[in-house]
């Protein structure tokens, strides 16, 4: 999920940036410190929106950069416990498919692709024995996140499609294409009983 945040920190400009207006030095420094890095509680930082005030800088002994008190603006994307998203398949690998969720990067376990028995080809493709539906690199996807963890720099997401109105993008346009013809099938039948009448 998305979200703004604002955030107040001591911003550490470093000299090479000592020839820039104040505002411009601390923007550019903040992208390099905060855009696309990682933070367990802050998520996925996407950018730096604004900046707002900034108080005087303090230069400290033996340190070469000036340090600001800044109010600044970001724009982070954090991963949420069962939360539906969008996702394109990167890569599928003999174990499941490599998703890419936002900016982040998430599995799903051959397993959870589909409420079927699942296969690799040889050219990289999971198809359904029963259903031969297929899940390759590029396909657009909705899917749940089932598991996050937080051990390593990046964190790991799990996700699954093995519910109601998950899936591939043409799965469920199949499936809602179904439900209408179906729909319509019982109307015109209880037209023609009406007009024998």
């Amino acid at each position: 999920m998305f979200y703004k945040l604002e955030v107040e920190d001591h911003v550490r400009v470093e000299p090479r940036y000592f020839g820039l207006p104040t505002r411009e030095a601390i923007e550019q420094q903040l992208n390099e410190d905060y855009v696309g890095k990682v933070n367990k509680e802050l998520g996925y930082v996407v950018a730096v929106l604004s900046i707002g005030d900034i108080d005087d800088g303090v230069l400290i002994p033996g340190d070469g950069a000036a340090y600001y008190r800044s109010q600044f603006e970001i724009l982070v994307w954090k991963p949420v416990l069962h939360e539906i998203v969008y996702a394109v398949v990167s890569d599928i690998a003999n174990f499941g498919a490599f998703v890419q969720v936002g900016p982040a990067q998430g599995v799903i376990h051959i397993s959870q692709t589909m409420e079927d028995y699942v296969t690799l080809s040889k050219s990289g493709v999971f198809t359904g024995r029963s259903t031969k539906r297929t899940l390759s690199k590029g396909d657009e996807c909705i899917a749940r996140i089932v598991a996050i963890s937080y051990k390593a720099d990046t964190p790991k997401i799990s996700l699954t499609m093995r519910q109601q109105g998950l899936g591939k993008l043409q799965w469920l346009e199949e499936e809602k294409r179904k439900k209408e013809n179906l729909a319509k099938k019982p109307a015109a039948k209880s037209k023609k009983k009406g007009g024998k009448k």
